[in-house]
């Protein structure tokens, strides 16, 4: 039982280390527009290699609308998109 329980906390640590390894993967791209009262971000962006995207524009919701006061119409931007409950959402802007 010992080795059982070992062997877990060993693929479980591997698991953590992996994941705070994969840092977030930042993407160029260009504000179009920005809709405050909706919450979303138009943006014309390079291939979003995580989310296997080609370039595009696209609009998407944002995770914390504090993230749309970095992002200016007309300005580029590098950001990251996630998934987020099956909608595609920008978690970070710098």
């Amino acid at each position: 039982m010992k080795s059982i329980i070992k062997t877990v906390l060993i693929a479980l640590a591997a698991a953590a280390i992996s994941t705070v390894s994969m840092a977030a993967e930042f993407t160029k791209g260009e504000v179009k527009k920005i809709d405050l009262k909706q919450k979303k971000i138009t943006i014309k962006h390079e291939e979003l290699k995580s989310l296997d995207m080609p370039a595009m524009t696209m609009v998407f919701v944002v995770s914390d609308d504090t993230l749309l006061a970095k992002a200016k119409q007309g300005s580029p931007i590098e950001f990251v998109a996630e998934k987020v409950n099956g909608k595609l959402t920008v978690t970070e802007i710098k």
